[in-house]
């Protein structure tokens, strides 16, 4: 029996795993596009503060008015504002039920896919948030210098703000990916048997507990893996002191 059940979580361990690196894959660039989408300045009616007279406070708000940061702000507050398995439900099961068909049927592995959209929106844009935290964080001097060196706004990001940002964002993002392992249990609502779902049929085929308990190895497992990782991660950054 212990064999069989930990065949079966092994089986779940490598669906969680799946979600959980497609998910680092495409969130952490896309998070980057969208922290810059965050902090662009583009200010189109901007030219109404060069008309004659004193401005008033329509005028001056409408010329400060970003749209692609205020849109981007807009999804990142709905996004970390809404919980996860919310967003899982409505990716998944909304398309079926709004236009007559789910369009994830015609994918050979639908609800895997379903399923890291879904991760890869969410966590998108938790990580724009410390990566926006992390570019702010590098001091103004810094890229004040560079432009007085003569490099370019490519160079200065990426020679300069970019090696500071990694620095300081390590430890916020190693807490997010730790909740990465964890919320990949989230996929079992859309019938994917990961670790938790694995350990929980025995319960119910069965009539016994300790397989579910039995799962906490696996999640123990793999976060102590990443957290090494990360460990030795700061380590290596530790130059910048």
């Amino acid at each position: 029996m212990f064999w069989t059940v930990t065949l079966s979580i092994l089986q779940g361990c490598g669906e969680a795993a799946k979600l959980f690196f497609l998910t680092l894959l495409f969130a952490l660039p896309l998070g980057l596009v969208v922290a810059f989408g965050s902090m662009n300045k583009w200010a189109p009616f901007r030219f109404l503060l060069r008309g004659k007279g004193t401005p008033g406070g329509a005028r001056r708000a409408l010329a400060a008015f970003r749209p692609i940061s205020a849109l981007t702000n807009l999804i990142v507050w709905v996004i970390r504002g809404t919980p996860l398995i919310l967003q899982l439900i409505i990716i998944f099961y909304g398309p079926g039920m709004w236009f007559k068909a789910n369009p994830w049927n015609a994918f050979s592995d639908g609800r895997m896919f379903a399923c890291t959209l879904a991760f890869v929106i969410n966590y998108a844009c938790y990580f724009s948030v410390i990566y926006r935290g992390g570019i702010e964080g590098v001091p103004a001097g810094q890229r004040e210098a560079g432009q007085v060196l003569g490099l370019t706004r490519s160079q200065i990001f990426f020679k300069v703000t970019l090696l500071q940002m990694v620095k300081r964002i390590v430890p916020p993002m190693s807490n997010e990916v730790i909740t990465l392992v964890k919320d990949t249990s989230l996929a079992r609502v859309i019938a994917i048997t990961e670790i938790t779902k694995a350990g929980e049929a025995f319960m119910k085929s069965a009539g016994i507990t300790w397989p579910l308990f039995y799962t906490a190895v696996f999640y123990l497992a793999f976060v102590g893996i990443l957290t090494i990782l990360f460990h030795f991660i700061e380590r290596k950054l530790s130059y910048f002191r």
